[in-house]
């Protein structure tokens, strides 16, 4: 049986955490600015824009800021370069704690998902919605690496 390997080489791991840092960062900025920068107004294709109090628009152009997209882009690009990168030795072990990172990762972002379809309702929901699309890879990046860390730790102290 062939074994197969869907990890991107080690040194993208650095590349991702530019990317992702800065995502979350402009992220952070996107949320308590008001305004979009001006020069991200730009005209793109859409398959569907359906404006709240306006017309729809199908396969089309039309004028958008980008700026929140490019954010989402570069959290999800970022957080995936971080979170399936090999690491410097990638053995077995390593494997076991990617694979038990992200089943940990999906149950406590469908938990929260579960009890934010309970609890959480209207235009608020929608935000909820927004932050579950990046929620899944943090998760795991930051389980992944803790683990990681306590791993490293917990070799030296033995040595």
């Amino acid at each position: 049986m062939i074994k197969q390997n869907f990890l991107f080489p080690n040194s993208f791991k650095k590349i991702g955490w530019g990317v992702l840092v800065t995502g979350i960062v402009l992220g952070i900025i996107y949320l308590f600015v008001d305004d979009d920068p001006n020069l991200l107004n730009l005209i793109v294709f859409t398959f569907a824009d359906e404006q709240i109090f306006g017309e729809s628009s199908y396969f089309a152009l039309v004028e958008n800021n980008i700026f929140d997209e490019l954010i989402s882009l570069l959290i999800i690009v970022g957080g995936l370069l971080v979170a399936f990168s090999k690491e410097k030795t990638e053995d077995e072990f390593i494997s076991k704690i990617r694979l038990d990172s992200l089943v940990w990762a999906t149950y406590i972002n469908y938990a929260i998902l579960i009890i934010a379809l309970i609890f959480v309702h209207d235009m608020s929901f929608l935000w909820v919605l927004v932050f579950n699309m990046f929620t899944l890879i943090l998760f795991f990046v930051i389980r992944f690496n803790w683990i990681l860390i306590q791993s490293k730790k917990l070799i030296r102290d033995e040595e």
